[in-house]
């Protein structure tokens, strides 16, 4: 009941190892107390919300930890393109360790997203001078950007630029919905930040065969 419940809290997380057995399997005397460097707290369980909401932790030596409750956005890098964004998260669709995790929309590191596509189809479009994305049955579903008033000079740059320009077409439809999948990198609960970069070539693959057996299995 309730009491047992205080009793609990007012234990504590302790991530020492006296209680537990030994790696043979005998048990150890406990002969000393816990100490303070072997505390825990509770997770983050960092939620996707738009009312941020990032707390300040004194830690040991002084330092800061900065646990994130409730993150909406963070830099996104393309690997393959080198350019990163700040940037929406928009969902959370995967995560390989809990689904619950997943129906609760919670953070972690590891996790994949649903990011905002609009800064880097922008960056594209004017880095390359080519349209991303664009929904055409039949045709090429990229298509060069409306003439815009160039010097020779960046004109000669971009046409430099579109020679070595290749753009996977899974991303390229993954654009046409405005929406770009993406791992998180780092530790939103550690941290205070949900970074990351957009998954493309066979780990984009690897997901999306995951995701869709999970989508099998949910409709079954």
């Amino acid at each position: 009941g309730i009491g047992a419940a205080t009793f609990a809290s007012a234990m504590g997380i302790s991530r020492d190892k006296l209680h537990k057995r030994r790696s043979t399997g005998g048990k150890q005397n406990k002969w000393r107390k816990k100490r303070k460097y072997e505390l825990g707290r509770t997770p983050a369980m960092t939620k996707l919300s738009s009312n941020v909401t990032v707390r300040r932790i004194r830690v040991r030596g002084g330092n800061f930890k900065f646990r994130a409750l409730r993150l909406d956005a963070g830099n996104f890098s393309w690997p393959t393109e080198a350019v990163t964004r700040k940037t929406r998260v928009l969902n959370v669709v995967y995560n390989a360790s809990n689904n619950e995790l997943v129906r609760t929309q919670t953070l972690v590191k590891n996790c994949i997203v649903e990011i905002d596509a609009a800064p880097f189809r922008q960056w594209y479009e004017a880095h390359y001078g080519v349209a991303v994305g664009l929904k055409k049955k039949g045709a090429a579903a990229e298509e060069t950007k409306e003439e815009t008033k160039r010097s020779n000079h960046v004109q000669r740059k971009i046409e430099a630029r579109q020679a070595k320009r290749h753009l996977d077409q899974a991303l390229d439809d993954q654009f046409a919905t405005g929406r770009l999948y993406a791992c998180v990198s780092s530790r939103p609960g550690q941290s205070g930040r949900c970074d990351g970069y957009i998954l493309e070539g066979k780990e984009l693959e690897f997901y999306l065969k995951k995701m869709q057996k999970k989508k099998g299995k949910s409709n079954a």
